[in-house]
């Protein structure tokens, strides 16, 4: 391959991964980056295409979840995902025997279960939102002194 031809791949991966900033593509525009060195130095077309490869997916396993960790760090959670951890009161007897059980959080009324198949939570007391499964709360007892 030529040395245009992998500039260019260069730079369509760097233009996307620039325009989407979601971490996909860079590794591979690093890939083609060493591809392009190689066949300036006049290495054959498998060389190239193997350089990329390798080169590619070291770079996605070194360097990703650095990545991941350090760029976008203020994404806050939405919807659902932002009930978690919080306080809910059981307006109906929650026992996932029965299948019975409600909750309101937010001024929102819920379906409940508990996290626990034998723990029964009765009505008026206060859950903590365990997660969110579909359109219900998982909950388990307020712990004390918490």
């Amino acid at each position: 391959m030529t040395p245009v031809g992998w500039l260019v791949i260069f730079v369509v991966l760097l233009g996307i991964e620039i325009a989407t900033m979601a971490l996909t593509t860079v590794w591979f525009a690093a890939g083609a980056l060493v591809a392009f060195v190689l066949s300036l130095l006049g290495a054959g077309t498998q060389l190239q295409l193997a350089v990329f490869v390798i080169v590619s997916f070291v770079v996605l396993i070194l360097v990703r979840p650095f990545a991941k960790k350090y760029v976008n760090t203020n994404v806050t959670k939405t919807n659902a995902d932002s009930l978690i951890g919080k306080q809910a009161r059981i307006t109906e007897d929650v026992d996932n025997c029965q299948g019975s059980g409600a909750a309101v959080l937010n001024g929102q009324e819920w379906t409940a279960r508990s996290v626990r198949d034998g723990l029964v939570l009765k009505a008026g007391e206060m859950v903590t939102v365990k997660e969110i499964r579909g359109v219900k709360l998982i909950v388990d007892a307020v712990q004390e002194g918490k």
